[in-house]
């Protein structure tokens, strides 16, 4: 050091010019070390910087965080600068972004980069997607994502290592399957805050006393409470429905019974459950024609034993009414109603109505019900929501009948078993868009000429933005959106139906099933989102231009997404000509073909496999009503119009639909 510095030696034989030189050099070393612990400093907290604007840049509407701007330090030694961010001695040890109406999903790669961060907040968002995975932000003590959007299951070993987490709180989603087994490991786990979501199975055990705060309201559990949340209060179980055991009631013990008696319950079971396979079989050979375009006309009359039996409703030889072949029907089980316009019937009165199979599909079966006085109800069987506790259920039905619109079919009423509900509406006169669009043209069965589709095609965006408008909560307000799903009137005004089932549905049922989950972001991303239902309605208005059948979407089978893929794509690689369009449509000439292929480009758009690049429903209703059944000026649309819909769009060619 000293060959670097001037320094003045004293004489050998001074001792303060010896301590003069050791104190100089003393405090060249600490100099030395300060600006060596700034310049780490500053590379931490520039490395901090970067870090959370690039968390900022992966939400949808991160530019709302303004204050967090890259010339600015995050923090200030325990001050931050940044809003929502906590911070010590210049670290950031905590994120909370509370109520600011964040949209998009949460990166945990991106947040693991913080080293000091212990305590994540974005409560009161709008922020989706499955639960994010923070297994990798093992010093995590605190997550808060309550009122927010995200849903699905939660893996099992979703929690795996966060061994000092205190506080979980997720209340207020849309989550949905077993509670983790992972959680009842974790050593510190103090508060856990899962209410108002769709959990189901039983709650597991977590030691006696672990917990301090655990609320599980408002779920689908069932079974005895564990031992060692019994010290709870009993609002923190409510709204579940089948919990027992303290601090509920308690749980109620079947009587004990015999072995004889068990053999002949048994052999009583095996005999019913023969007869109604018997009957199925015989029923499914003799309608087999009717499952592929929803429901049909001129379905042979059953009599009131098809509706009675199908349904496997309970009968009882007390307290009922006479019904069918002497037996009793018990009136304890009443529908309950949603519409206050309509004269109100019983469950026996349906038992006794003259009821006929209008056909399958994959929810149960339809039936047309003439009750007494001659009005005509339409009552579906659904026997694939058996994950829907009562009270959602019965709440969830409230919401949907609540619904009035012209292009929505209304609910009447509905009944709820656990094994099976039935759902109640007005009957409809002029079937299927399905039928009409693929069964063999006659003199009572006539295809729809242009304007007629192009009045269709109106009204089912007008009903489907409506859905969106009404249940803004659900992730798909309809679910599945195809043409057996529109049903017609007597003036061939459409009307959705089945809408809004996806959150009661079985979610196995639903992935094989339902169109949602046929959309290319479910196949990519195993999630679907709010503008899937707007890729069902594309592939729709493909239908009804080209006449073609998409997929085997009129037949109940699974995995038909890359059959709907191959599908768009024979649309989008056709010569855009009047050649496309369905050779049965009538009503059409050079006059119209511009705005024909207009409603087609419009339908190509909607299929966009990129959601972020699709439309929304109200650009979609917007450009649909500017589609006239003439042209308004010859060739305007290919001057305008084509050019404009080709630019930054993936459809067409230059689009690979099977990704």
């Amino acid at each position: 050091m000293g060959a670097h510095l001037y320094v003045r030696a004293p004489p050998p034989s001074s001792a303060g010019g010896t301590t003069s030189m050791l104190m100089l050099a003393h405090s060249v070393i600490l100099l030395l070390a300060a600006i060596i612990i700034l310049s780490t400093v500053h590379h931490v907290n520039g490395s901090d910087s970067e870090t959370l604007i690039e968390f900022k840049d992966s939400l949808i509407n991160g530019d709302n965080l303004t204050t967090w701007i890259i010339d600015n330090a995050p923090c200030n030694n325990s001050s931050p600068n940044w809003e929502g961010l906590l911070c010590t001695d210049g670290n950031i040890w905590g994120i909370k972004l509370e109520g600011k109406g964040l949209e998009g999903s949460i990166d945990p790669t991106i947040l693991a980069r913080l080293p000091s961060l212990v305590s994540i907040s974005f409560k009161n968002n709008s922020l989706e997607g499955s639960l994010p995975d923070f297994r990798k932000l093992d010093e995590l003590r605190e997550i808060f994502l309550s009122d927010n959007k995200f849903y699905g299951e939660i893996k099992a070993n979703a929690f795996k290592g966060l061994n000092r987490l205190t506080k979980l709180y997720l209340a207020n989603n849309e989550l949905m399957g077993h509670i983790p087994m992972s959680l009842t490991t974790l050593p510190k786990l103090k508060e856990l805050v899962l209410d108002n979501n769709h959990f189901d199975g039983q709650i597991p055990n977590f030691d006696r006393g672990k917990l301090t705060l655990a609320n599980f309201a408002n779920n689908h559990f069932h079974g005895r409470i564990p031992e060692g949340l019994r010290d709870s209060p009993a609002s923190r179980f409510s709204g579940n429905g089948e919990l027992c055991g303290t601090p509920l009631t308690e749980c109620h013990r079947a009587a004990g019974t015999s072995t004889s008696t068990i053999i002949i319950i048994a052999l009583v079971v095996a005999t019913a459950v023969a007869a109604m396979i018997f009957a199925v079989v015989i029923l499914s050979r003799h309608h087999h024609h009717q499952r592929q375009l929803g429901p049909m006309p001129g379905a042979q009359n059953q009599g009131s034993t098809v509706l009675a039996a199908s349904a496997n409703l309970s009968t009882q030889e007390k307290g009922g009414v006479s019904a069918h072949n002497g037996k009793k029907v018990d009136l304890s089980m009443q529908l309950t109603f949603l519409r206050d316009d309509v004269e109100t019937f019983n469950l026996a009165d349906l038992l006794k109505a003259s009821a006929e199979v209008l056909g399958s599909g994959m929810f149960g079966s339809s039936y047309k019900a003439a009750l007494d006085g001659g009005k005509l109800v339409v009552v579906k069987r659904f026997k694939q929501m058996n994950n829907a506790r009562k009270e959602e259920f019965c709440k969830h039905m409230t919401r949907l009948g609540s619904l009035r619109h012209p292009n929505v079919t209304t609910l009447v009423a509905f009944y709820y078993r656990k094994e099976e509900k039935l759902l109640v509406s007005d009957y409809i006169d002029n079937i299927s868009l399905a039928f009409h669009l693929h069964s063999k043209q006659s003199n009572e069965i006539r295809s729809p000429d242009w304007p007629t589709r192009l009045k269709i095609v109106k009204g089912v965006v007008r009903g489907l933005q409506n859905l969106y408008n009404k249940l803004p909560s659900l992730i798909v307000p309809h679910g599945h959106l195809k043409s057996s799903n529109v049903l017609l009137n007597k003036n061939y005004e459409p009307l959705l139906t089945d809408y809004g089932l996806v959150p009661l549905t079985n979610p196995e049922l639903a992935r094989d099933f339902m169109m949602a989950y046929k959309s290319p972001e479910y196949k990519q991303t195993g999630r679907i989102s709010k503008r899937t239902d707007i890729w069902c309605l594309g592939i729709l208005i493909l239908e009804i231009m080209t006449g073609k059948i998409p997929g085997n979407t009129l037949h109940q089978g699974k995995g038909n997404d890359t059959d709907l893929a191959d599908f768009i794509n024979s649309v989008a690689d056709q010569e855009f000509n009047i050649d496309m369009f369905d050779k049965e449509m009538t009503g059409f000439d050079k006059s119209n073909e511009g705005e024909m292929m207009k409603l087609l480009k419009i339908g190509l758009s909607c299929c966009e496999t990129d959601t972020n690049k699709r439309m929304e429903i109200k650009q979609v209703v917007e450009r649909i009503e500017e589609v006239k059944e003439k042209d308004s000026v010859e060739d305007d649309f290919y001057s305008t119009y084509s050019s404009e819909t080709d630019k930054g769009s993936s459809i067409g060619h230059s689009c690979d639909f099977t990704s």
